[in-house]
């Protein structure tokens, strides 16, 4: 299939597949004239691109499990041994970015919360302090 009905069939536009070629992750065949034939098996590669974009992977490490990932129904599932431990190394990053951003959050709690009430009209920003004649 051509680029036109790839895009139909995934709902990932033009850009992202030429960017997932770019990256490994999608190889498609070319036409004599240059222009990319898409097989149905690209049509499941980039459902788990997707997927796994969507789990929090870069590109970079997807283009590595991708080769050991494999579709079960609507789950994937991996296939190889070392990926687990990959995967468990992804969850723990993820997991350290929420428990930053949550930390970020409640400071940002904090300071809301010390506002005067919303009763009190809108903030001003504080006005800088007068030079001093000296």
């Amino acid at each position: 299939m051509r680029m036109k009905e790839m895009v139909r069939r995934t709902g990932v536009h033009e850009r992202l597949l030429r960017y997932y070629e770019q990256q490994g992750l999608l190889t498609p065949g070319r036409l004599p004239s240059g222009y990319r034939v898409y097989g149905e098996s690209d049509v499941e590669t980039v459902r788990r691109i997707r997927c796994l974009l969507a789990a929090g992977l870069s590109t970079a490490l997807i283009a590595q499990v991708l080769p050991c990932i494999r579709a079960n129904d609507e789950n994937l599932v991996p296939t190889c041994p070392d990926l687990l431990t990959q995967l468990r190394r992804e969850d723990e990053r993820i997991t350290g970015t929420i428990e930053d951003l949550q930390a970020s959050r409640a400071i940002l709690h904090t300071i809301i919360a010390a506002a005067p009430s919303e009763d009190a009209g809108t903030l001003r920003p504080p006005q800088p302090a007068a030079a001093e004649a000296g």
